[in-house]
């Protein structure tokens, strides 16, 4: 018998209102409630229940029960145990494993799930809902969701599935008739979906098409949704999507054309820059008398040196300024010709692509970034100062860069053996005492960025995807795209920015109002730092484990209940080095602090890790009021 509690999580449950169980989504970091999407009348009910049979209600006062559920079959408590578990996307999973842990298939089987189609159930006016902002919820089979971008939408954090949607193309705001006359957008069909809020027009009644000119003729719409008769147009963001048969409505997704696909743009508004190139095309005119043909010809020579003037003027404004060594600037055409036109590619991610390319000094691989991402301009910029500046054997080595006004490059030295992610997350696992002798290049590497550099710098952005290995596997970190430089003026190791990392590895200190420190990737550090213990995702949304699914939660478990065993099982190597072992989970388990007072400097980490100097008991990581935790659970068990 329990109790719900509130949680600390996306998702909530509450009791309330005479007793009614009310599952809410929540506006974090604060504990602010929005609407609720589910709610099971308990009237005067005061406790969640599971009696000896495996039946799950709330127990009214007056001794009535409102049944939750009831398993399939007779499951009693005397030889099965039960749980129910708040999901990280919302949905109440109830469970019943068997206490005999020979018989078959001895795990735990669900058999409920509330509400029945958490995607449908989502309305409220508030919030994203279960996905991201401009994202789309589908039911897979097993009742929990799955979120997708619509067409012409990309994750914001291509490592979080369920994070918002931006547009690949940032819309600008044309409307009335020219859109229909220079075809600038495409309506692209989604049946079965919609987005139930975000409307701020409603047309009644209406046919299709009248519906779909109807936002082709407003900038503001990006979306309308048309059933029986009726036209909603939506604009960003747009939350609540769902496709599920059960929608009678088709939506019809705005997209902008490819600029290059339908020609130079008249309608797209008018700089100072275009003013005087018309003003020079009609002096022209006047003076040489001369046919609309010499006159659209000169127009043509001059905006494209306009273009091209304003286009050097704006690279080289973001140019790396100061003495950078050996670091050699490239051109366009010997980057193309060092990777074989851009042929092998590396990875990816939102701010751009990786080549692989071979120069007179061997094998390299070409950054290549993004014009469409907002601020590729920035991390270019950043990179090339941060890492120019970076000499270590841990630090990745920049050689040299390109700007010369048709793409923005780096090019970095080529390491043979890629991401550590493809090594903790993939078939190939290595060995325990590579994997310690990584952790420890990766910390020097911080120490170094942190103390040691002639400028502090402050990674933000730690994670096995920005940690490369050579052809030795000595690790090297890489990607400093949305690393912070400490300004002088600012006292040593703070700094206040916008939140910057990903999902699962950034620091709750992110979400306060007070400065930022170089904490921020000692939290990251130690998440990794598990990561690599247990070669295992943080957040791992495949694992169907009670309380597996965040790992930083788990290891505290695990340690506090003496079972490290169970946190490597089956590396047999790390479970023979148990005091390296424990020393290490201690070590991040103090990094991963909620209070970044708490945690250890880098200079501090490294001789904790080498076991040089003893490592105290850690605490909890994690309060029941910290905000951190991106999955809830609670556990019932009899």
């Amino acid at each position: 018998m329990g109790e719900f509690q509130p949680t600390c999580g996306h998702f909530a449950s509450y009791s309330k209102n005479g007793g009614n169980l009310v599952l809410n989504t929540r506006s974090l970091p604060t504990t602010y409630a929005y609407e609720p999407y589910h709610v099971i009348q308990a009237f005067e009910g005061n406790q969640v229940v599971f009696d000896e049979d495996g039946f799950l209600y709330i127990m009214q006062r007056n001794g009535k029960r409102v049944n939750i559920s009831e398993p399939e079959g007779t499951y009693p408590a005397n030889t099965h145990y039960y749980q129910v578990t708040l999901n990280f996307d919302g949905v109440i999973s109830v469970s019943h494993h068997s206490r005999n842990p020979s018989a078959f298939n001895a795990t735990w089987m669900h058999f409920k799930k509330i509400p029945n189609n958490i995607c449908v159930a989502m309305r409220g006016n508030l919030s994203s809902g279960v996905c991201g902002y401009n994202s789309i919820c589908t039911l897979n089979n097993d009742q929990r969701p799955s979120c997708k971008c619509p067409p012409g939408y990309s994750l914001i954090d291509l490592n979080d599935k369920y994070s918002d949607c931006k547009p690949n193309i940032q819309p600008i705001c044309e409307g009335g008739e020219k859109n229909l006359i220079n075809d600038l957008y495409s309506l692209q069909d989604l049946p079965n979906t919609d987005w139930p809020t975000q409307d701020y027009e409603l047309f009644k009644p209406f046919t299709v098409e009248e519906c779909k000119n109807a936002c082709l003729l407003d900038c503001f719409c990006v979306v309308v949704v048309y059933r029986d008769n009726s036209c909603w147009k939506k604009k960003l963001p747009l939350a609540n999507g769902r496709k599920d048969s059960s929608e009678r409505s088709i939506s019809f997704l705005k997209l902008r054309r490819n600029i290059s696909s339908i020609g130079q743009d008249s309608n797209l508004p008018r700089s100072k820059g275009k003013k005087n190139q018309d003003t020079l095309v009609l002096v022209l005119s006047i003076l040489l008398g001369s046919s609309l043909l010499i006159i659209l010809v000169l127009a043509s020579f001059i905006s494209r040196g306009f273009i091209y003037h304003r286009r050097k003027k704006h690279t080289s404004d973001f140019l790396p300024r100061g003495n950078f060594g050996s670091m050699q600037k490239f051109t366009f055409k010997e980057l193309r010709e060092a990777t074989n036109g851009f042929k092998e590619e590396l990875g990816r991610g939102s701010c751009g692509i990786v080549y692989k390319g071979v120069t007179e000094v061997g094998s390299i691989a070409v950054k290549i970034f993004n014009h469409m991402f907002e601020d590729s301009e920035k991390e270019f910029k950043t990179e090339v100062i941060v890492v120019g500046e970076a000499h270590h054997k841990n630090i990745t080595r920049l050689h040299g860069y390109c700007d010369d006004g048709k793409k923005c490059m780096l090019v970095y030295e080529f390491l043979s053996n890629g991401s550590l992610a493809s090594f903790l997350f993939g078939d190939t696992k290595l060995s325990w005492d590579l994997r310690t002798k990584i952790t420890y290049g990766i910390a020097r590497g911080l120490l170094y960025l942190h103390e040691e550099c002639n400028t502090e710098i402050i990674h933000c952005d730690i994670k096995p995807q920005n940690v490369l290995l050579d052809e030795h596997y000595n690790p090297k970190i890489s990607d400093f795209g949305l690393a912070k430089l400490l300004k002088i003026d600012q006292s040593r190791n703070r700094v206040e920015t916008n939140i910057k990392g990903t999902t699962g590895y950034i620091a709750p200190d992110w979400f306060k109002s007070t400065p930022l420190t170089t904490k921020v990737d000692v939290y990251s550090f130690g998440v990794l730092m598990l990561e690599i213990i247990c070669c295992r995702r943080n957040g791992d949304m495949e694992v169907y484990e009670q309380g597996r699914e965040i790992l930083v939660d788990w290891a505290y478990d695990c340690y506090q209940q003496g079972r490290l065993d169970v946190l490597v099982e089956g590396d047999f190597e790390a479970i023979d080095d148990m005091g390296r072992l424990e020393r290490f989970v201690m070590v991040a388990i103090w990094c991963i602090q909620e209070d970044p007072s708490q945690r250890p400097t880098m200079r501090q980490v490294i001789p904790m890790l080498e076991g040089i100097v003893p490592v105290s008991t850690p605490p909890s990581p994690c309060p029941f009021s910290s905000t951190s935790r991106e999955v809830s659970s609670i556990q019932f068990v009899q």
